[in-house]
């Protein structure tokens, strides 16, 4: 039975790639070939019976991305989702996501399809809320298995805790350090195996992961090919990395494509952590309209570009953004492209036609669709005891009071500078400024270790108002160590041009700034001539190229993370406390009951547009 080898973990396995990622214990898998190990069928759901039992088959592709670890239904902003209206305007759909919802929505959605699989495209876990990160994302993985998961790529979240707990991940067994956080219970790992082609041992060139893996039912066969962005090693912490290297996207796809060709699978879809920027945020969005500034943007158009027309469909991520798009094939034929923005707010269905003659896609029968996971629905009753077993567990840390707010801190996705970004910063410069903690004059925070907003509504036991200890973990859940470092005032401006040049010349990365540092963002200009360089300054005087300055930041900006590479030239390093606790610190030196925090006035980047 094919649901068998599925489940199969001993054929799972995760390469030695020097001592920072050497597995221990029951976390060493078997190691066959890349070729034996990725060439094993999976399970179909086999819902319903559906148009199946001719020539030409519809099997169903459910997919989603970035979910991140938010089992419990995200707040605020993160729970939001914009939706074009047929007059041209738009509205704001509230309360989206949940996995007990989602749930709901991909059982109900295999009704009727006797050929269904279901598919993620990466971070899947890290950067998740407390009920999940704390546990190191063992409950998230449980419920992915719960949710009949068949198969994801890794993103760069998949890494947040090295290559040796993405082992864990895979294979189970309890946390080296914490141990087992149930009595009388092993965590079994993921049933579904994470794909990671591009992701290879520098000495070896053998894929950390499966490359890829092959779905099967009643003689249908479609090959999934896993990979993340190349740029992984950019924006993850460097030392649960070493001795990886992460390769190109197209040329790994590329390469498997022609390995599942030899092995006769001739349907191909390619999941691919790595997305792109429609110009519109509206999930149903048709990104294929032609009119100037319409369709899409971002590296997935030229990797999508270039990608083998052997590939059928690509299952795309990273960006947070929804989409479901036609992109030309190198030959010039139309090949469907997805994405389902972030935190389990969407769901993609795809209908793939199968010809069982050719054993190929009938590419012109492709058809795929968002759809939002409503909380109209009923809940899942096994996702609802999962989160139940867990917040139990997390209660006595996640219901402590820190703080007090007056009112939702948004962190808007499409806003250079936001209220929480600015509350951050100052959280940080004034947990570091003391002369015996680094002596910072200013702080500079990445906007991507922002997760969430800080929002009002009571999540627990507490009063409205109080922020908890749960609430504020999800907003800044990696807990990163902070630091004071030097940087020259030649060396801070071209760290803020870095934010719109570089690796960042396509998507900018502002820097959520601290009180007293202010600029001009020229967004009518073009790469770091966007910075005005005149109008650095700090507590009003213009920044001095040749003087030296103490800027706080966390550990992962300091090692150049997110495109910063003039960051790694700084001197004098003092580490302090994490990122989490001087937020927490914060929270609890600047509000009461009777005087809750205030909402930030974002007023410190002056934005030209």
């Amino acid at each position: 039975m094919a649901a068998t080898a599925r489940k199969n973990r001993a054929a799972r396995r995760i390469l030695a790639a020097g001592a920072g990622i050497v597995t221990v214990g029951a976390l060493v898998a078997a190691m066959p070939s890349a070729g034996a190990a990725g060439d094993r069928s999976g399970g179909g759901h086999g819902h319903g019976h559906g148009k199946g039992q001719g020539r030409l088959v519809d099997v169903q592709l459910l997919s989603f991305n970035d979910l991140h670890g938010n089992l419990e239904p995200p707040t605020g902003s993160s729970g939001r989702l914009t939706r074009l209206k047929a007059d041209g305007g738009t509205e704001t759909i509230e309360g989206v996501g949940g996995v007990e919802y989602l749930a709901t929505h991909l059982r109900q959605a295999r009704q009727g399809h006797r050929y269904s699989v279901t598919a993620a495209a990466g971070d899947m876990i890290g950067a998740s809320p407390l009920v999940s990160g704390i546990f190191h994302d063992e409950p998230t993985v449980e419920a992915l298995n719960k949710l009949d998961l068949d198969v994801t790529s890794v993103g760069n979240h998949e890494f947040d805790e090295g290559a040796r707990e993405l082992a864990r991940m895979q294979n189970g067994g309890c946390h080296p350090v914490e141990g087992c956080f149930e009595k009388g219970r092993t965590f079994e790992g993921a049933d579904f195996p994470y794909l990671a082609a591009n992701v290879t041992n520098e000495k070896t060139g053998r894929p950390l992961l499966d490359p890829y893996f092959v779905w099967e039912k009643d003689g249908v066969r479609i090959g999934f090919i896993g990979v993340t962005l190349e740029g992984t090693a950019n924006i993850v912490s460097a030392e649960g990395i070493k001795g990886l290297k992460f390769g190109d996207e197209i040329e790994t796809i590329n390469k498997y494509a022609k390995v599942l060709e030899r092995k006769g699978v001739k349907s191909i879809v390619a999941l691919l952590h790595e997305g792109g920027m429609p110009a519109s945020g509206a999930y149903n969005y048709d990104c294929d309209s032609p009119g100037p500034g319409d369709g899409i943007s971002g590296p997935i158009v030229d990797i999508a570009k270039k990608v083998s027309p052997q590939v059928d469909a690509l299952v795309t991520g990273h960006t947070h953004q929804a989409y479901a798009c036609t992109i030309p094939d190198p030959a010039g034929k139309p090949r469907t492209v997805t994405s389902a923005a972030s935190f389990g707010r969407l769901y993609t269905d795809t209908t793939l036609t199968y010809d069982r003659r050719t054993k190929d896609i009938v590419r012109t029968a492709v058809a795929s669709a968002n759809h939002v996971v409503t909380r109209t629905v009923d809940r899942a009753g096994d996702m609802e005891g999962l989160i139940k077993r867990w917040k139990a567990l997390a209660a006595p840390i996640a219901d402590r009071p820190v703080g007090y707010s007056s009112a939702d801190i948004e962190n808007p996705a499409d806003a250079y500078e936001k209220p929480l970004g600015d509350l951050i910063a100052d959280a940080q410069l004034e947990g570091m400024a003391p002369a015996d903690k680094g002596g910072a004059q200013l702080a500079l925070m990445n906007p991507g270790g922002i997760r969430a907003p800080l929002t009002n509504k009571v999540s627990g036991s507490e009063a409205p108002g109080v922020v908890t200890y749960g609430e504020a973990y999800t907003v800044q859940p990696f807990t990163n160590m902070m630091t004071a470092v030097d940087l020259t005032g030649a060396q801070l401006v071209t760290t803020l041009q870095q934010q719109v040049s570089g690796a960042n010349l396509d998507a900018p990365k502002i820097l959520q700034v601290s009180k007293g540092f202010t600029y001009t963002l020229d967004m009518t200009k073009t790469g770091a001539d966007r910075i005005v360089v005149g109008s650095v300054r700090l507590n009003g005087e213009a920044i001095d190229p040749a003087k030296t300055y103490r800027v706080a930041m966390n550990e992962f900006l300091s090692g150049g993370g997110d495109g910063f590479a003039i960051l790694k030239e700084h001197r004098n390093k003092l580490v302090g406390a994490s990122d989490l606790d001087m937020f927490t610190a914060y929270l609890a030196a600047h509000s009461s009951p009777t005087a809750p925090l205030p909402v930030p006035v974002p007023n410190r980047i002056t934005v030209i547009k």
